[in-house]
């Protein structure tokens, strides 16, 4: 397997490696009671304000309006968005991910030196990135002192 320097990927054609290394990086989907349990693994449609370099060379090559979901892994989140008519995800295990809520109605997630930056306008989009960092609690190495 090649070693991946981004994990900024096109997602939008089924291939078997690429699955793989997504399974590997955050973990397989959850099973259908786990989706249950947690009220839902997927986020609405959120509008993105904001991004890195690369993914807003993808994002200007058409002229729809910058939308993105988010997926709940077991061991990370997937961020898709669409640009003309591919698929990309930025795959971001948990370990890697960095959230902050600038703004009231803003919240940003970073992976190394990729970043989106999300309008928040609906109560829906506060819960589930509660949600999010409540699996990210859940999936911290123990500490030092705790072993």
């Amino acid at each position: 397997m090649a070693y991946i320097y981004s994990m900024l990927l096109n997602i939008s054609y089924n291939d078997s490696n690429q699955r793989k290394l997504i399974d590997i990086l955050v973990g397989k989907a959850f099973s259908l009671q786990k989706r249950w349990g947690l009220g839902g693994i997927g986020s609405e449609k959120l509008i993105i304000k904001s991004s890195s370099v690369d993914i807003h060379n993808l994002l200007v090559l058409d002229q729809n309006v910058n939308i993105c979901n988010i997926e709940l892994r077991p061991k990370g989140i997937i961020v898709r968005f669409r640009s003309l008519l591919e698929t990309y995800g930025l795959i971001i295990p948990y370990y890697k991910l960095k959230l902050y809520k600038g703004k009231s109605e803003e919240y940003s997630i970073y992976l190394d030196n990729h970043y989106i930056k999300i309008v928040a306008d609906r109560k829906g989009i506060h819960s589930f990135f509660k949600k999010i960092n409540a699996q990210k609690v859940l999936n911290i190495p123990p500490s030092i002192e705790e072993i």
